[in-house]
């Protein structure tokens, strides 16, 4: 039975990822702010240094499997929490379990990313710099004097951050053989989402926000791929961000993949 420490398990797409993963035989230790083995809040680099090593001692610093979830939304305030929840959050759990990782049966990892990602190319990325850094103050800083604008640039900033993040691990983590890669979601009927879609400020944005397919993910959907990538059929799917978002992806940069 695989060992897979999760992330944001408690509900929307990790709840549902962690239904698909105990469903193929994975023995789950989550980690949320709520509902789940691990208590933390990934806000902080105390919660993060806390999650982290109640994790390795879970596990006997043994892990075959890794699934980060945990994310905010843009409607969260003050927005410089996002970056630190989305961007911080995940990163420092990669890096702090990454060792137990390279002892696990077949490892693999994957991180929930977003369509967004790609919204904000990195070399336009105010918060480029912080994240190289792993300077959490100053994302915060940048995010919280952006305004109105913060969450948004909190979003999809860290997001590409992450993502870029994910795929600078790619060589390291390849050749030490375990598997890394990230899902981006489009939108998805979630919590989170339906948080957002009630903020006057991201309302319209986000009922327009609708893919060629013309409705929204169920979390269900997500789980699937993740099982997928977790699963010895993804066995060289390496580096890569799978967009499970309906064409959302496709429909906004048709000439750039």
């Amino acid at each position: 039975m695989p060992t897979t420490i999760m992330s944001g398990c408690a509900t929307g797409i990790g709840a549902a990822a962690r239904k698909a993963l105990e469903a193929a035989g994975h023995k789950i230790i989550g980690i949320d702010i709520r509902d789940a083995e691990i208590i933390a809040d990934l806000s902080t680099h105390e919660g993060r240094k806390q999650a982290i090593d109640a994790a390795l001692i879970a596990c006997g610093g043994v892990l075959d499997g890794l699934v980060l979830c945990a994310g905010l939304g843009t409607h969260v305030r003050p927005a410089g929490k996002i970056a630190s929840v989305n961007y911080f959050g995940a990163v420092e759990l990669l890096d702090g379990l990454f060792s137990a990782l390279k002892k696990g049966q077949s490892p693999a990892a994957v991180v929930i990313s977003s369509v967004a990602s790609a919204h904000l190319p990195w070399d336009k990325n105010p918060l480029a710099a912080a994240f190289d850094n792993g300077d959490d103050a100053m994302a915060q800083a940048i995010v919280n004097g952006a305004g109105e604008q913060g969450g948004n640039l909190a979003y999809a900033g860290s997001k590409n951050g992450l993502t870029v993040a994910i795929r600078k691990r790619s060589v390291p983590w390849g050749k030490d053989g375990v598997r890394l890669n990230s899902v981006a979601p489009g939108a998805t009927e979630t919590p989170l989402l339906q948080a957002s879609a009630q903020d006057p400020r991201f309302a319209k944005s986000i009922a327009e926000f609708l893919p060629p397919m013309g409705r929204r993910a169920d979390p269900a959907e997500m789980a699937s791929v993740i099982a997928f990538l977790m699963s010895p059929g993804a066995s060289y799917v390496h580096g890569a961000q799978i967009c499970v978002d309906g064409g959302i992806d496709a429909q906004m940069r048709p000439t750039q993949f």
